[in-house]
């Protein structure tokens, strides 16, 4: 009898008690998944108490009903940073060529679909620019929800970003504006399609699938070697990327002045947290593109040192698309 011990211990008392060993499993199996669904139970009742109730339409989406799987991938997110500079500190830089060149094309391409369809959808719906409410528009909500969803599993997929970084050695990249924008965007997008899917949500996404389209391209060009002599307009991304944070903030502030009956809690926490991006890239920008010259940068340089540009060979270091000119 022993010997024929295996999945039927729900279906047969008789296994249950031949089979000690088998039934601990069992309902140690039975226990976590028990805590698991009570912690997921706790958690919704807390966020739906704090945000009222969810967007019927969206209800049942991939992702959506519970917010467990966003939390444990963004666990997940922050650990594979800290585990993989620690795997990686005494082992080569990975190339990573062929896939950064697939990786940045595919989110290149994500990236015009959801701009297209964004536009067309809005549209549909006859979009109020200042302020645009969650049901009026019928069928096209749910058709720029649709979108709004993809939008925010794209964020899930550019934690690749960072893990590139990871196994590229490229840990001057990996900076708190970085990991900060990566991880809560991820999280904030979950709310927002539980929340508040379309309506006044479309501006912003708009936006940065347009910047996303102009950035991962860029990114796929750096990959090859050849194409960095073209790649003069990096700064101007990052000023297209503050202009888009600006736009955003004037337009969620517009809903607040002339109100539509968009959640106006809502509308100051997207203002908020707009606002904490337009400093952290303001701060990167000065530091990167406006610091003055250190008087040994501007001596001549050794001899034997090939100088571009003013800056020695050394001086030029590509990551996942973009070149940076680090001060030696």
């Amino acid at each position: 009898m022993i010997a024929h011990c295996g999945l039927d211990l729900i279906s047969d008392v008789e296994h249950i008690f031949m089979c000690p060993g088998q039934l601990s499993v069992f309902f140690g199996k039975i226990s976590f998944q028990e805590h698991l669904k009570a912690f997921d139970d706790e958690i919704n009742a807390f966020l739906d108490n704090m945000f009222g109730p969810r967007d019927s339409r969206v209800r049942g989406w991939f992702m959506l009903d519970s917010y467990l799987p966003t939390f444990f991938l963004t666990v997940l997110y922050l650990l594979s940073i800290w585990l993989g500079n620690k795997y990686m500190k005494n082992r080569h830089a990975l190339s990573l060529r062929g896939i950064l060149t697939l990786y940045n094309l595919g989110i290149t391409l994500l990236s015009v679909y959801m701009l297209a369809e964004l536009i067309l959808s809005s549209w549909e719906g006859g979009y109020n620019l200042q302020c645009q409410d969650l049901t009026s528009a019928g069928e096209a909500d749910v058709r720029v929800a649709k979108v709004l969803w993809w939008y925010y599993f794209s964020k899930s997929i550019e934690f690749l970003d960072t893990i590139f970084f990871v196994l590229r050695k490229k840990t001057s990249q990996i900076t708190f504006l970085h990991v900060y924008h990566h991880a809560s965007m991820f999280n904030i997008w979950w709310c927002v399609l539980n929340w508040i899917p379309c309506g006044q949500s479309f501006f912003g996404p708009t936006l940065n699938s347009f910047i996303h389209i102009l950035m991962y391209s860029y990114y796929g060009l750096s990959v090859f070697p050849s194409m960095h002599k073209y790649l003069w307009w990096k700064k101007y991304l990052t000023q297209a990327q503050l202009v888009q944070f600006v736009l955003t903030i004037t337009h969620t502030l517009s809903a607040v002045v002339k109100p539509c009956g968009f959640p106006f809690g809502c509308l100051i926490f997207q203002s908020s947290y707009m606002l904490t991006l337009v400093i952290l890239f303001l701060n990167f920008y000065v530091q990167t593109y406006r610091k003055k010259p250190m008087k040994k940068n501007m001596q001549e340089p050794p001899a034997g040192k090939e100088v571009k540009n003013g800056f020695s060979k050394a001086c030029f270091a590509a990551t996942n698309g973009v070149i940076n000119k680090k001060a030696q």
